[in-house]
């Protein structure tokens, strides 16, 4: 079965083409700057060559229509003929309560997907448009959803709501939803299976760690708790977000500085954490360089994420009665040596003897503790897509 899977922002696609069951990506790439000066696709195709195609792409349709071309084009192409498209998977940020799992794709989800837009107007309405651009290129292409906030629903009432007038939850759905699912999902699945631990019998705390980071508390295989909350703010310390925030503060500095919601909003997602902290950039390669060079507000900030990423590993613990297994993934859990060793120092009291030289490793399993460790930690690199691709072969399959 020939997958393709979509993850569309706001001016980019990023797509893979799966053989199913065999898990084979066959081509991958992305359309970027959609709707922008210098659009264009790199695509890598089945032979492994690159291709760079700068052209005028004016939407998400015309950016599909472009790579349904790609794959079916006689030099570059894998396809003989578009029907031999099985299945379109998508990526959804944000399903809301409406969904506890992936689902095909109807009339019904998709005004569900896009009664959540206010949950998520950054990211549904691009999510969305991937979807309109398949149903209309492809209408007779089965598609199915894949929500990042699926995974969670399994939190239970005490852990997602806040302390506020329940009504707000009644009304306007506020609550905890939380992100990262699909990896979340993936990993601890992934790492039981790569340490030969039972899922359904282990306590995993999983960390997604990138410019955006969330932790997971999956107990027995079912999310528990997670650090994301109604919107992507909440939590740790990211890129260019605040992560956990006394809401006091907020109304003080918007009071101070005469900001408007907009302003605020943009304070917190684009000007804080570690950029905000460090003055000098989201990345966390840049800021570990000028740490090195005694960069002292850059050595403050990644004193700071690993603090906070450690402070929740406890919580976590604390709420599940223990933990078996510690999980690193995401572009700085797989390949941040110094911030793994920052993390996972100091933490003897659970019973995890981390082993130093293990930790010399970047972008592929890893397990980080000495034999006999009680608790065990790992590094998994993740894999949204292929999450994806499974999801829509085992739906698919399943209806016919």
């Amino acid at each position: 079965m020939n997958v393709i899977v979509i993850n569309s922002g706001s001016s980019s696609i990023k797509y893979q083409l799966f053989d199913m069951p065999e898990q084979r990506v066959i081509v991958k790439g992305l359309i970027e700057k959609i709707g922008l000066d210098g659009s264009r696709i790199k695509h890598k195709n089945e032979r492994g060559e690159t291709l760079l195609i700068e052209k005028n792409i004016p939407d998400h349709q015309t950016g599909i229509g472009l790579l349904l071309a790609l794959l079916t084009d006689k030099e570059n192409g894998c396809l003989k003929d578009i029907s031999e498209v099985d299945a379109v998977g998508h990526r959804v940020v944000h399903a809301g309560e409406k969904f506890s799992g992936s689902v095909p794709v109807n009339k019904e989800v998709i005004e569900a997907l896009e009664s959540c837009i206010d949950l998520a107007p950054l990211h549904n309405p691009p999510n969305l448009e991937g979807i309109y651009a398949v149903t209309e290129l492809l209408p007779d292409v089965p598609q199915v959803g894949v929500f990042d906030t699926a995974f969670h629903q399994t939190m239970p009432e005490h852990a997602f709501l806040y302390g506020l007038p329940y009504e707000l939850y009644e009304k306007f759905g506020v609550r905890r939803y939380g992100f990262h699912g699909t990896s979340h999902r993936f990993v601890s699945r992934e790492s039981c299976r790569l340490l030969n631990m039972d899922p359904e019998q282990s306590k995993i705390i999983t960390c997604h760690l990138g410019n955006g980071a969330s932790i997971a508390a999956v107990k027995n295989g079912k999310s528990i708790d997670t650090s994301m909350g109604m919107t992507p703010n909440e939590g740790l310390i990211m890129g260019s977000r605040s992560g956990d925030l006394d809401t006091g503060v907020l109304l003080f500095i918007a009071n101070k500085e005469d900001l408007s919601i907009a302003q605020t909003s943009n304070l917190l997602n684009k000007k804080s954490g570690m950029l905000g902290v460090s003055g000098i950039s989201s990345d966390m390669r840049d800021i570990e360089i000028a740490a090195e060079q005694g960069h002292r507000r850059a050595q403050l900030a990644m004193e700071m994420y690993a603090y906070r990423v450690k402070k929740y590993i406890g919580a976590y613990a604390a709420a599940m009665g223990g933990v078996d297994l510690i999980v690193f993934t995401g572009g700085i859990g797989e390949n941040d040596i110094l911030t793994r060793k920052r993390i996972l120092s100091g933490l003897e009291f659970l019973g995890l003897d981390f082993d130093e030289p293990l930790n010399e490793i970047k972008g592929k399993f890893a397990r980080l503790t000495k034999q006999g460790s009680k608790v065990v930690a790992a590094v998994v690199p993740t894999n949204e897509e292929l999450v994806i691709a499974m999801d829509a072969h085992r739906i698919i399959t399943s209806q016919r």
